[in-house]
């Protein structure tokens, strides 16, 4: 977790922040008494994150507090009220879902036969170490739950990119920061990104292997779109979003005349990349089973030879496996969790130096008539208010 977080947690352990914590609480509570509608949802919450930062500006908590100072807190705020809201506002409708399966499949299809002479990237932008990373910095997008931690998945990834049209600026000596450079490597960067997951096609429990580039595209932007605080959707994060959501149009559209090819040659290469995946009409995830697939992706899907062998906790699937099983695939994703786990135990054991658990917390009974209905909220993956 970021430092804005533990600052805005710290902050309202404080005796001094209750009736903060109580507005936050009511607020988190109040929005499930609505029908749930991705736009009203997020006027909702746009609303209330403007109330209380007034709130907040005028709190003797931050009485002296620097304009940076709060935007931390507002930072907090959001990651907070995101990720407890988290289930009912990502891929929130069956159009969610559906649309993230149409992309996936799209960028499957491409994936087979695409290359960057198609998209007229020039052979000075071929470098396929900066091209993997960014497209490592855009695969993280659904490890976050709140608008503002996604869309930094998408600035850095974005910024890979941007690096790269300046140092071949330079080691060419000419221009090649523009639009129309960055576009089509952002576009072939977008589609050559991988992430598999495990998709249950049909009653039979046939197990269809979708290659969905990032994941849950669509939802990711519209999520990031609907519930970032308006006011820091700007400048270059606005623009590189805004990139992005173009990708997204240019992929959905994408036919012969959106790339330098024969139009005969790129149906034979759609019509030749259905049948070697096998791609199928299916019904789309449901927006629940996207959203668990989304929170689910980083387990990437074993073998079949260790299919059998899973545990009944199926989020560790490589826990009764034998060196035997595993195969080359197995072994490139058990090294990329383990740096995951390292990374993230790294950053949870600093956090707790920093923050020794010897703070005065308000008392659950101190929050009035909220602690049996926020006890139904917990559990999303951020840690709790003083009081639930």
């Amino acid at each position: 977790m970021d430092a804005n977080f533990y600052d805005f947690l710290d902050r309202m352990r404080n005796p001094a922040s209750l009736d903060l914590v109580r507005s936050i609480k009511s607020f988190i509570v109040s929005i499930s008494f609505y029908a749930a509608n991705p736009e009203n949802d997020a006027k909702r919450v746009q609303d209330f994150f403007s109330t209380m930062e007034a709130a907040i500006m005028e709190h003797p908590l931050w009485e002296a507090a620097t304009a940076q100072e709060i935007d931390s807190a507002m930072e907090g705020l959001e990651k907070y009220v995101m990720t407890k809201l988290f289930s009912r506002t990502f891929s929130s409708s069956p159009e969610d879902a559906k649309m993230d399966l149409q992309i996936s499949e799209k960028i499957q299809l491409l994936q087979a036969f695409l290359k960057p002479e198609h998209l007229d990237i020039p052979p000075l932008l071929c470098n396929e170490a900066s091209w993997l990373l960014a497209e490592k910095e855009l695969l993280k997008i659904n490890a976050f739950k709140s608008p503002r931690e996604k869309l930094l998945c998408i600035v850095n990834c974005c910024k890979v990119i941007n690096n790269l049209l300046l140092n071949a600026s330079m080691s060419e000596n000419r221009v090649l920061a523009g639009a129309d450079d960055f576009l089509p490597l952002l576009i072939f960067v977008t589609i050559k990104a991988s992430s598999p997951l495990c998709h249950f096609a049909d009653h039979s429990n046939l197990r269809t292997l979708l290659s969905a580039n990032p994941p849950q595209l669509h939802s990711n932007l519209r999520f990031i779109q609907l519930y970032r605080r308006q006011a820091k959707l700007v400048s270059e994060a606005a623009y590189y979003f805004t990139n992005l959501v173009s990708t997204k149009s240019f992929l959905l559209d994408l036919n012969a005349k959106s790339l330098s090819m024969d139009e005969i040659v790129f149906e034979e290469n759609m019509k030749a990349a259905r049948q070697k995946n096998k791609l199928t009409p299916k019904e789309p995830l449901s927006a629940s089973e996207a959203m668990k697939s989304s929170q689910d992706h980083k387990y990437q899907v074993p073998s079949e030879k260790m299919q059998d062998k899973e545990t009944s906790g199926s989020n560790y699937p490589y826990m009764e496996a034998e060196a035997g099983d595993l195969t080359v695939r197995d072994v490139e994703i058990l090294l990329s969790t383990y740096k995951d786990v390292v990374a993230k135990y790294t950053n949870l054991s600093r956090a707790v130096r920093r923050h020794p658990f010897s703070k005065t917390e308000i008392p659950v009974s101190s929050v009035e008539g909220t602690s049996d209905t926020l006890s139904q909220l917990e559990g999303t993956g951020a840690p709790s208010l003083p009081g639930g």
